[in-house]
């Protein structure tokens, strides 16, 4: 039946009159959230202080700058978070679930938030109903309402119902229905009773956690720092205020407060970049699991094949003949006709729409269209069956099966001989890499149908083999995951003769041990624990099994991805640390199961996906120690001179920490996020998820990186000292040598393994941009005057300035001799 189903003008006043299909949430973190997050952090209260304190001190000039400072950190805080909130609610909007409607006599594909009263919906197995609807047409229709009424079992309904009605937010868990919309969005029952689908809490990663810990533990350190030097400069000075002014600039200088910041943008925006690879996900916290996969569980249809489900052979048992299209001219059979009448009218699975295709061809007359149904048995049973009685035009009945080879057998009474030519054919046809389903008829003349179809004798009709050629880039696609150390095992419910031939096919390694559904389920989860890891191909299985394995290999310690389609996938891809469902023909249960989603279902994004976890995880970590290393001279240039009573203890105040702040904030979670990944990084095993952040050795060399930055500044202060240059001409080569050390830090930084001159060949148009702009304002800084006279600087020589360049190269490149030796060993290993 064709549906014409509302005009584009109908829809536009349905949504006048009726109004969205949305629950009516607020939009997350607007502006004025951001800014009350801003005020509420120590820095921002710290410049509040400082600038209170310049203009009681009567420095009007200097408290003016620290507003204008605070404007600028909060303008940056908003503006990244604007931006990460921004790629955040993008995705949220193209991850959002989807709907089939009938408009202007076509089907298409809408957000269902774009559903209005009286649409035509078209809902099918694994979609997750969008709207209250009355149905007007069903085919094998169940629909799982636990959410609404806490009964598990799954409801059929036709539109001869007592309650022809389905529900938002319900599962179609079989067939599928033509229904008209009759409630929206609160006024749906479950708009009703306030259920949102889509708030899930979101719990932290073990990644946020630690950065969590790091700025508290920093933030408590900054509050005793502060505390102290207040203490020892007014027992010194006896003047409350400056002593206060220098406590502030030492707990401005403590506070890592773009570690956060870098964090959430390197996350949204590595989620952001997932997208433009094909690849959406759900949280931007996903981001940081993909790097570490160290296994992946694949099905085999539609992501290790192209779910074509062309039919290629058709073996009729009653002629004894085979049919091998491959060879042969397809001819009509009974095997074909029954195969038909046991598939469904509207076909949405690859091997019905192939098998209508070939009925098509050959049939002498269609009578699709003259025969009506008159019952049907929706696709159920272990291994699976289903059954349709039709009633031709002229008068005969038919009663057709058609699915698992085992059921079918079982409840047909072939003799043993017949039996075993059957399996023997079936072997020959899996062994090929084919599909095969059975085909059966049950006598149309029994005057009562049974309540289940377990409980029909069929007379085995024949067998159809289906094949599904592999990807022609899988075998590229695995290579790559097992270049990254990634173990790739197949999930699949066909059998395992089946299984075996495409594993081989696509180049997945393997022993040739396979595993079924029902050997998982019988084993104790100590010895499957073991098989799991040795095992690379599993058939024959069912939701259950899936999920046994899935956690057997977490028990082992693996990070598990793994990849599915269907409505039984969603308790395995939701226990997966990363569930990848498909774009395109997975159902929205397992798409709001998983963590990504990959658009177009190639496989071969998630190698890219596990690249870009990977390239965001270590530019993290490169940015966070960049953040300790140029923070720990600013540090210490602050207190050094105060403990060890320096003839001139105030090297730098808050205008001079809130000007590198600035600095430094762009140049962590700008420049280090657009680094791309190391050449050598997909080629490394993934690292353990169970590991901190940073281990000893990394966290000690950026603290020796920052004690020589210290050291080299310092230095050089106390030497001019020292030499009788006045106070501002310290502080001014001690303020170049600090910015030019920052901006050589930048450099090396960009690898712990590769020299900078390697690294200065890697793509990112953003170094040379923000380093720039840091180079510019230090020469401004040092040449106009009224800047020079609010840093209280004074100017120096050229040679001077020479000196300070050099002796900041040293400070810094001494780790180039590191590199050396590293990229030496590796060499050896």
């Amino acid at each position: 039946m064709k549906y014409k189903g509302l005009s584009d003008q109908e829809v536009i006043a349905n949504r006048k009159a009726f109004g969205s299909n949305e629950m009516g949430e607020k939009s997350k973190n607007p502006i004025w959230g951001i800014l009350l997050e801003i005020l509420k952090e120590p820095l921002f209260i710290i410049l509040i202080a400082a600038s209170v304190i310049y203009f009681i001190l009567g420095e009007t000039t200097e408290g003016i700058i620290m507003l204008v400072a605070i404007g600028l950190v909060s303008g940056i805080s908003i503006f990244q978070e604007n931006k990460s909130q921004n790629a955040v609610n993008a995705l949220k909007k193209l991850s959002s679930p989807q709907a089939k409607v009938y408009r202007n006599g076509e089907v298409v594909t809408i957000p269902t938030g774009e559903i209005v009263v009286k649409d035509l919906i078209l809902v099918e197995d694994g979609n997750l109903i969008p709207a209250d609807a009355k149905i007007i047409e069903a085919h094998d229709f169940s629909v799982n309402e636990s959410i609404l009424t806490g009964e598990s079992l799954s409801v059929s309904k036709d539109h001869l119902s007592e309650s022809p009605l389905i529900f938002q937010g319900t599962m179609v868990d079989a067939g599928n229905c033509v229904a008209e919309v009759q409630a929206i969005g609160k006024q749906t029952e479950l708009g009703k009773i306030g259920t949102s689908l889509a708030e899930i809490e979101q719990t932290k990663t073990p990644l946020q956690t630690q950065i969590k810990s790091f700025v508290k533990y920093m933030v408590s350190f900054g509050a005793i720092a502060f505390l102290l030097v207040w203490g020892i400069n007014y027992m010194i000075s006896k003047d409350i205020l400056n002593a206060l002014l220098q406590g502030l600039t030492l707990a401005m200088s403590i506070l890592p407060e773009e570690i956060p910041v870098a964090f959430s943008t390197f996350m949204a925006l590595g989620a952001y970049r997932l997208y433009k690879k094909k690849v959406i996900t759900r949280s931007p916290y996903t981001v940081e699991t993909l790097g570490a996969a160290t296994v992946i569980c694949t099905d085999k249809t539609g992501t290790l094949t192209e779910n074509r489900m062309e039919l290629r052979a058709i073996f009729d048992l009653g002629k004894g003949s085979l049919q091998d299209f491959a060879k042969d001219k397809p001819q009509f059979s009974t095997t074909l006709e029954y195969s038909l009448w046991a598939s469904e009218i509207l076909p949405f699975d690859p091997m019905e729409k192939s098998i209508h295709n070939f009925y098509e061809k050959v049939a002498p007359t269609d009578e699709r269209k003259t025969a009506k149904m008159i019952h049907e048995y929706p696709l159920g049973g272990k291994p699976p069956i289903m059954t349709h009685i039709f009633q031709k035009e002229n008068g005969e009945k038919i009663i057709a099966v058609k699915g698992s080879i085992e059921a079918v057998i079982n409840q047909s009474n072939l003799p043993e001989k017949v039996t075993t030519k059957v399996l023997a054919q079936m072997e020959r046809f899996t062994s090929q890499g084919y599909r095969v389903l059975a085909v059966g008829k049950a006598d149309p003349s029994i005057e009562h149908y049974p309540k289940t179809q377990q409980e029909f004798e069929f007379e085995f009709l024949g067998l159809l083999a289906f094949y599904d050629p592999p990807k022609k880039n899988m075998a590229g696609v695995l290579n790559s995951f097992y270049k990254a150390g990634i173990e790739v095992k197949m999930i699949t419910g066909d059998y395992p003769k089946t299984a075996a031939a495409i594993a081989t096919q696509v180049g997945l390694k393997s022993d040739g041990a396979i595993m079924t559904g029902d050997e998982v389920m019988a084993m104790e989860t100590s010895n499957l624990q073991q098989k799991a890891k040795e095992t690379h191909v599993f058939a024959r299985m069912f939701p259950k099994a899936k999920l046994k394995v899935i956690e057997a290999l977490k028990q082992n310690g693996e990070v598990v991805a793994m990849t599915g389609d269907g409505v039984n996938d969603g308790p395995a891809l939701k226990a997966a640390h990363i569930g990848i469902a498909m774009g395109k023909r997975g159902s929205e249960v397992a798409k709001s199961a998983a963590a990504l989603v990959l658009m177009d279902d190639d496989l071969g994004h998630m190698t890219e996906a596990v690249a870009l976890g990977r390239r965001i995880y270590e530019n993290l970590k490169k940015a966070i120690q960049y953040i300790i290393s140029i923070h720990i001279p600013i540090i210490l240039i602050v207190l050094l001179p105060l403990v060890l009573g320096w003839e001139f203890t105030v090297i730098f105040t808050p205008i001079h920490v809130i000007f590198l702040e600035l600095i430094m904030g762009p140049t962590c979670s700008i420049v280090f996020e657009n680094e791309p990944i190391e050449p050598d990084s997909m080629n490394k095993p993934p690292r353990i998820m169970s590991k901190t952040f940073f281990s000893w050795s990394e966290l000690s060399l950026s603290v020796v990186q920052g004690l020589a930055i210290t050291g080299a500044c310092l230095g050089f202060g106390f030497y001019l000292m020292d030499s009788g240059h006045s106070e501002a001409s310290v502080r001014t080569l001690i303020f170049s040598t600090l910015v030019f050390s920052n901006i050589f830090l930048t450099l090396v930084n960009r690898s712990f393994y590769y020299s900078v001159f390697k690294t200065l060949t890697y793509e990112n148009r953003l170094v040379p941009l923000i380093l720039g702009i840091s180079l510019i304002l230090l020469v401004l800084i040092l040449t106009i005057p009224a800047i020079m006279g609010v840093f209280d600087f004074e100017p120096v020589s050229f040679n001077k300035l020479l000196a300070s360049l050099l002796i900041a190269s040293i400070g810094v490149f001494w780790i180039e001799v590191w590199k050396f030796f590293q990229r030496k060993k590796g060499m050896k290993f």
